[in-house]
């Protein structure tokens, strides 16, 4: 098995689309009967895009590992936030209230619940204006958590939502969720979810390979950023990308080459195919 994360892995970063040398080593590993996963912190349709341009079977651990689906919609495994603790978790971040939504599993519309959209607003207006149809806003936004939602999420500066996390960590109930934290330092850009206690990309990458019989021995994953470290330590072998956070470096793991480089294409043609 192969579990790869997305953005700053299989992406590059010039034009965040696939390189054709991560396709071909994907395929090829599939070819040889090696089980293909996306392992993200995107929630499923946002993830889905992504998959459709790999021509292989695959699985989508999507959300940080709180959701495991196939790439036609079906739900394998779902691990929601009590609607509880999200309730906490909004008031307690009202000050950031900004940068934050909240994610339900629903099909379409209302998927992604914000405060207020701007659609002007610099750094989020692309994200915005890909993911129109499934935006909806709730004033207050804790109005909106009539059921268990997937998660809450915060996006902001690096310095914003280090302090976001400062907050929740000094909460009440922090011992009652996780949260899951991705920094590019190139854009001073944070993301930062609030998911169920004990949800992680690896914990989930756990159950999926249990699932399908894969011993983590045989499992690799590749990854670059803080919300990769348990896949990377749960998987027999982890491979860093060279565009990846420094703290992944020291901690001994083979580095493959940056996602502007083709990385996953190296690492997959070096531990994957010259293996099997």
């Amino acid at each position: 098995m192969i579990a790869l994360d997305i953005d700053g892995t299989l992406l590059d970063g010039r034009t965040s689309h696939i390189p054709a040398a991560n396709v071909e080593a994907i395929v090829a590993a599939a070819a040889l009967g090696i089980e293909i996963v996306l392992v993200t912190g995107r929630r499923f349709d946002f993830t889905r895009d992504v998959a459709e341009q790999i021509p292989c079977e695959l699985h989508l651990i999507v959300s940080n590992g709180a959701v495991i689906k196939s790439r036609n919609g079906e739900t394998h495994l779902r691990h929601l936030l009590p609607r509880r603790i999200a309730h906490e978790v909004l008031v307690a971040t009202a000050a950031y209230r900004s940068g934050a939504s909240v994610v339900f599993d629903r099909v379409e519309e209302n998927q992604v619940m914000l405060e207020h959209i701007d659609w002007d607003d610099p750094t989020r207006k692309i994200y915005y204006q890909r993911n129109r149809r499934f935006l909806g806003e709730a004033r207050p936004l804790e109005s909106c958590l009539n059921e268990d939602p997937i998660q809450v999420g915060f996006t902001g500066t690096i310095a914003t939502v280090r302090e976001t996390i400062a907050v929740l960590r000094a909460h009440p109930l922090a011992n009652e969720f996780t949260i899951a934290l991705t920094e590019y330092e190139d854009r001073d850009f944070s993301i930062m979810d609030v998911l169920q206690l004990g949800i992680t990309k690896g914990v989930a990458l756990a159950e999926w390979a249990q699932r399908r019989g894969v011993e983590r021995e045989a499992v690799m994953a590749i990854g670059d950023n803080w919300n990769d470290m348990e896949m990377l330590e749960f998987a027999g072998l982890p491979v860093v990308m060279g565009n990846g956070i420094a703290e992944l470096k020291t901690l001994g793991w083979p580095v493959t080459l940056d996602n502007d480089q083709g990385g996953v294409a190296d690492a997959i043609r070096r531990y994957a195919l010259t293996e099997a």
